[in-house]
């Protein structure tokens, strides 16, 4: 990938953290509930949880790049 790809997905993850969302309300429920430890507690799961997710998302996209091109131009079409 070029800088400017890089630079246009740095880009969309500092948004998407940037934006509240239900997560933000996971977050403050928790803090409320358990007080600044249950807080972080659950800031940290959350933050792991989604790089494991993305992580896995694209690690699954690249193997169906590489070995199935056919389904992936058919999952484009669809």
């Amino acid at each position: 990938m070029s800088g400017v790809d890089w630079a246009s997905l740095m880009l969309v993850c500092i948004l998407g953290a940037a934006s509240p969302g239900p997560s933000l309300l996971v977050i403050l429920a928790a803090t409320r509930h358990g007080g600044r430890s249950g807080g972080l507690a659950a800031a940290i799961g959350h933050g792991l949880g989604v790089f494991i997710y993305a992580l896995s998302a694209a690690i699954g996209l690249s193997i169906i790049l590489t070995y199935y091109a056919g389904l992936f131009y058919g999952v484009q079409l669809a």
